[in-house]
């Protein structure tokens, strides 16, 4: 029997490691991507439970958020979006992280049935706001407390809960979205899970992804779109009249010049408040700003619409288009892909908090009292104010739905946008029609 020299047994020994080393390499480099993506998906969650759940916690506290009737719809929202958070992301994180799923074929199921039902919700109530919005600014400011009756909010508030329910729950626990792709599931499974079914696989047929799609995304990114465009419309249609008050002298423009800014602590609505405040002086180097302030109006609406339909389209566009387009692709898009495309429509329910409430006066006030022990320092702060200017600027607020449709030079002035008077906000709008004192 020949026996190996020890040369060649260090080279044994040498080759072995070398064969080792790469492997040993991949596995710590694995193990530190996992970690980073722990944390990362770990501060999304962490955000998302906090900024949702103090938007609630805010309602609860204060009292005078709860008499305005979009705050409800905000405050569904973040309910929706605190579900998300609590219940769809942690296990969605669990399976990206371990890369396998340990729960079984019936709840993988319900999980994914309660993906599409939470986000769905989150997505139509963004439209429900929009629509609110709408329907307060653009049509009929006086009469809106009015129409948007309790019972229409509890009507549109259980159809952003109940519609979803059609799409998520009943078609895939019924299996509806695999039926006519099978075997193409199967073999999904298998090559991501192994034998032992250690895997959550979720692919849908062609009718379930496009109806799916049209009524969790592409009919409330339409109206969406027509809601804000109107709003936005409306707003630099108000600017203009206000604009040419002042040129034909409607307006008390002795001795000031009238320059329309733009706050930028916003409330609910999407366009910004305006205030027209005064400056003293009146000669004609000073007119510059009032050539100016119409631009900076259009300019700063402009950018707040885009940043709220930006947010939403760049979150959740990515996802609805490949869902869409993988079944005619025979299911080609890689499983990255779709776990990226997912994610990004998760960061939205982080988002939504910031853009829907923490821009909103009276919401950033309940939260400075939450978090500073109930100081109620906060509360009192008054919602306009100018130092040395001669008039006072307030929002048009029609239940907690501020525009640009009353702004006022001196105390009780108000100015009328086609004949109907606009009212400050909802407590003065029964002060405001009644006739003054003499």
């Amino acid at each position: 029997m020949a026996t190996a020299s020890p040369q060649q047994l260090l080279d044994d020994v040498i080759n072995t490691e070398q064969q080792q080393h790469p492997q040993e390499e991949e596995e710590v480099l694995s193990s530190l991507e996992a970690t980073l993506l722990t944390i990362f998906l770990s501060i999304i969650i962490i955000m998302t439970v906090f900024g949702n759940l103090l938007v609630m916690v805010a309602l609860c506290k204060d009292r005078h958020l709860r008499k305005t009737k979009t705050n409800y719809f905000i405050v569904s929202l973040a309910f929706a979006d605190l579900l998300v958070a609590l219940v769809v992301m942690p296990l969605a994180a669990i399976e990206l992280t371990t890369g396998r799923w340990q729960y079984g074929k019936i709840f993988c199921l319900v999980r994914t049935s309660l993906d599409v039902l939470l986000t769905t919700a989150s997505i139509l109530h963004l439209c429900c706001i929009a629509l609110d919005r709408y329907y307060a600014i653009c049509c009929q400011p006086l009469v809106y407390r009015h129409k948007m009756t309790p019972v229409r909010v509890a009507v549109m508030l259980s159809g952003c809960w109940l519609i979803p329910t059609f799409i998520s729950f009943l078609p895939i626990m019924q299996s509806w979205n695999a039926i006519g792709i099978e075997d193409i599931i199967e073999e999904r499974r298998v090559l991501r899970g192994g034998p032992n079914d250690t895997s959550c696989v979720f692919l849908v047929n062609w009718p379930y992804a496009l109806i799916c799609s049209a009524v969790a995304f592409y009919i409330p990114l339409a109206l969406m779109v027509l809601a804000y465009q109107r709003i936005y419309v409306t707003a630099m249609t108000h600017v203009r009249q206000i604009e040419m008050l002042q040129r034909a002298g409607s307006a008390p423009v002795t001795g000031t010049i009238p320059v329309i800014t733009v706050s930028p602590s916003t409330s609910t609505d999407p366009v910004e408040y305006y205030c027209l405040r005064t400056t003293t002086g009146s000669s004609s180097s000073e007119q510059s700003p009032v050539s100016n302030s119409h631009m900076r109006v259009e300019t700063k609406a402009a950018k707040t619409l885009a940043v709220i339909m930006g947010c939403f389209c760049l979150c959740w566009a990515p996802f609805f288009i490949t869902n869409v387009v993988d079944p005619f692709i025979h299911y080609t898009v890689p499983w990255q892909l779709w776990t990226a495309w997912l994610w990004l429509g998760y960061i939205n329910s982080g988002l939504n908090p910031f853009l829907y409430a923490f821009l909103n006066r009276a919401f950033r006030r309940a939260f400075l009292v939450i978090l500073c022990c109930g100081d109620e320092r906060y509360t009192r702060q008054g919602s306009c104010s100018y130092g040395h200017t001669q008039g006072a600027c307030s929002a048009a607020s029609v239940n907690g739905t501020s525009m640009a449709r009353r702004l006022s030079l001196l105390p009780n002035r108000s100015y009328s946008d086609n004949g109907r008077m606009v009212l400050a906000n909802e407590h003065e709008s029964q002060d405001s029609l009644r006739p003054p004192r003499s």
